[in-house]
Formats: C-alpha cells, structure tokens, sequence
C-alpha cells in the first residue's frame, strides 16, 4: 500500500459515487481547496479527518492512517506541466512572476509569499462572454531576516 495508491481509490469513488470536492470539504470541516490538496496527496489530515474521509471514500484503517502522513509536497510528473489546465498556470508564472515579484517587493519588501500559511479560493464568475475562473490566492509575508 503506498499514498498513491489511496490516492487512486479516492479519485475512484469519488467518480463512481457522481461525489463533488465541495461536499466532501464540509463533511472533512475545511475549504474545497484545501480537502482536494488533501485527497490528492499533498496535504496531512488529522486522525479525524482520516476517519471522516474513510467513511466517504471506503478506506481502510491502514489506508486512513496514509492519509496522516506528511506527504512529498510537488505533485507535476514532469518539470514543464503538460496538461493543458496546469501549463496555463505554469504559463501566468513565466509572463507574469517578474511582475508579481516586483509589486509584491515594493509593497512589502524582501521576502517571499509563504505557500504554507497560505488560503486559496476558487470561484465561478459569471460573464456574459463566458464564465470566468476567479482565483484568490492569499499567503502570510514572511520577510528576509537579517543576521
């Protein structure tokens, strides 16, 4: 048994079972954002979400207990991202990053954007042109020290 493998059979039910992100995140206690990271692998539940995600997804105490494990954060199988949805990400970071670095060195300073203590939200927008993805991402400062 390996984290991929819960991985799979999370992803499985959830298909067979028609069972939406969103439901799942208010039944684990948490945003849709962060219960998804979590059921695909890069996050680490509690003993109670483990528990409550077991009685979703059918997973066994061993396969709960993987689901408790600090995972290997980074999930791309490749360097450049291939999939069209996530090389567009990759593709907002390469024409844009220079410039976010920058507003966001002038606003603050040295330092970087902490993925860590970090709130992601994902919203449909609707336009009369096509809806819209709306994505607010929203991390904690952390300053370069000096030493």
């Amino acid at each position: 048994m390996t984290r991929l493998e819960v991985t799979e059979k999370i992803i499985s039910t959830k298909v067979s079972k028609g069972l939406k992100w969103a439901d799942v995140a208010k039944k684990v206690g948490q945003s849709k954002e962060w219960t998804t990271a979590l059921c695909l692998g890069q996050m680490t539940a509690s003993p109670e979400q483990a528990k409550v995600l077991g009685k979703i997804f059918g997973l066994t105490a061993e396969e709960q207990k993987w689901l408790q494990v600090v995972p290997y954060k980074g999930s791309l199988p490749t360097p450049v991202p291939t999939d069209p949805l996530i090389y567009r990400w990759y593709e907002v970071v390469s024409v844009y990053g220079m410039t976010i670095k920058e507003l966001i060195h002038e606003e603050f300073g040295d330092g970087i954007m902490s993925a860590i203590d970090f709130n992601m939200d994902i919203q449909r927008e609707a336009d009369p042109k096509g809806d819209r993805v709306n994505v607010v991402l929203s991390g904690k400062f952390l300053p370069y020290k000096q030493y």
